[in-house]
C-alpha cells in the first residue's frame, strides 16, 4: 500500500477504520445498484471534477436529483450485482477532511474495468460523507 503524504495530521486507527467502513457501505450500495442509498452517503451540492475529451478540465455541482438520475443511468439496469476490489489510500487533512485515492477493479456482467479515482470525504456528526468526486473521463457528461 502506498504511503500517504505527511499532512501534519495523524489519524487514529478508529478514524481510518471509519473511512474504510464508509467505503464498504458505499460499495455495497453501488453493488446492489441502490443509487438512493449511495446518495444518502453524500453532501449536496456534490462537487465533480473530471476532464473532457478535448483535454480540458471540467467541473460541476450536482444536487441530489441530478446525482440520482445520472448514477441510475451510469449504473444501468441489471439483476447481477457489481463487485469491487479496491485499494484505498486515505490522506487525512485534519480530523474532518480526508482525500481518498482508490485503485479498483469493477466486475459486472462478466466484464471487468479498472478504475482510478479520488474522493473528498467530510465528517458529518459521527459519520463520513463524500462531497467531491474526482475521476478522469467523465467531463463530457458533466
Amino acid at each position: 500500500m502506498p504511503v500517504p503524504p505527511d499532512t501534519g495530521y495523524r489519524p487514529t486507527d478508529e478514524e481510518v477504520a471509519g473511512v474504510h467502513a464508509w467505503f464498504a457501505a458505499y460499495d455495497a450500495a453501488a453493488g446492489r445498484r441502490d443509487v438512493e442509498a449511495m446518495a444518502d452517503l453524500a453532501v449536496f451540492p456534490l462537487n465533480l471534477v473530471s476532464d473532457r475529451s478535448d483535454g480540458q478540465g471540467a467541473s460541476a455541482q450536482w444536487d441530489r436529483e441530478r446525482f440520482v438520475a445520472t448514477m441510475s443511468r451510469v449504473m444501468g439496469d441489471g439483476d447481477e450485482d457489481i463487485t469491487f476490489e479496491s485499494t484505498r489510500t486515505p490522506v487525512f487533512l485534519g480530523p474532518s477532511i480526508v482525500v481518498v485515492f482508490t485503485d479498483s477493479v469493477m466486475t459486472a456482467g462478466g466484464g471487468t474495468q479498472r478504475l482510478r479515482y479520488a474522493d473528498v470525504l467530510v465528517r458529518r456528526g459521527d459519520s463520513w460523507a463524500f462531497q467531491t468526486m474526482l475521476q478522469g473521463g467523465w467531463g463530457d457528461q458533466l
